[in-house]
């Protein structure tokens, strides 16, 4: 499957002299964690199956420097920006789409006042958009008759206040979609951000990611879908601690919709 992935680098697009319409940053998790890695392909077969001319930095992208920021290392997240929009204005970038919603909220909020202002988009915002332009046509009904439930990430929702475009998307899978209790401006953390993801969870009652799975399964689901690597883990991991993960996926919306094509 992989070796029919097109994934062209930002250096062959200016080795050709041309500029893509968008640049994927993958980030971290996108990169290296092993489940990410699958929502990093199902992006790009969706990217593929739409004919977007876009391209990726590769060895060339860093960490946005979020975590650093997050944990309170100020030095370290400037450090590792400023690196970073070196070679983003080097290659003249005008548009950024990411899975991430961490790094989504550090490109879009962060970076400006580093000197690196962009057009910066989540990966649910732009299949949107490719699915309203009809650049994308979602026919299968693969998810026809499955119960899906939508956790809000932190960074998309509360922080940037996108509640609507996940939720669209979702709707062209022919599921049936249920909110939880706690949802859009009211939902729950997963637990993972603000650097939480790298440290032992504090002593309490529940951990929150567990917490926040009680609140999906409220909803009955067959599937609880995410918009962001660190939810898509720590709801994993929190229907694994209710051993239900037999009976529940947890998939990121790029997967729902590169399976509903059947890409």
């Amino acid at each position: 499957m992989s070796e029919a992935l097109q994934v062209p680098t930002m250096a062959e697009f200016m080795a050709q002299g041309k500029q893509p319409e968008v640049l994927f940053w993958v980030g971290s998790a996108g990169s290296f964690d092993d489940r990410a890695k699958k929502i990093t392909k199902a992006f790009v077969k969706i990217l593929n199956k739409a004919h977007v001319e876009f391209a990726v930095l590769g060895t060339e992208e860093s960490c946005t420097g979020d975590i650093a920021k997050r944990a309170g290392n100020e030095f370290l997240f400037q450090m590792q920006a400023m690196m970073n929009i070196e070679v983003l204005n080097a290659y003249e970038i005008k548009k950024i789409v990411t899975c991430d919603p961490h790094s989504y909220n550090c490109l879009k909020n962060e970076y400006p006042s580093l000197g690196g202002k962009y057009e910066v988009v989540h990966h649910t915002q732009y299949i949107q958009e490719l699915i309203t332009s009809g650049r994308l046509q979602i026919q299968g009904e693969f998810y026809k008759g499955k119960r899906i439930t939508f956790h809000d990430p932190c960074y998309l929702g509360r922080a940037n206040n996108e509640y609507d475009a996940p939720r669209e998307v979702l709707k062209s899978t022919k599921a049936s979609i249920f909110e939880m209790k706690r949802h859009k401006r009211t939902a729950l953390c997963c637990g993972a951000g603000g650097a939480q993801m790298f440290k032992e969870p504090e002593k309490g009652d529940m951990d929150v990611n567990v917490l926040r799975t009680q609140d999906a399964l409220e909803t009955n689901p067959n599937i609880i879908a995410t918009g962001c690597p660190y939810c898509n883990t720590m709801m994993t991991d929190g229907v694994k601690a209710k051993n239900k993960e037999t009976e529940i996926e947890v998939l990121d919306i790029a997967e729902l919709i590169a399976n509903s094509e059947e890409l």
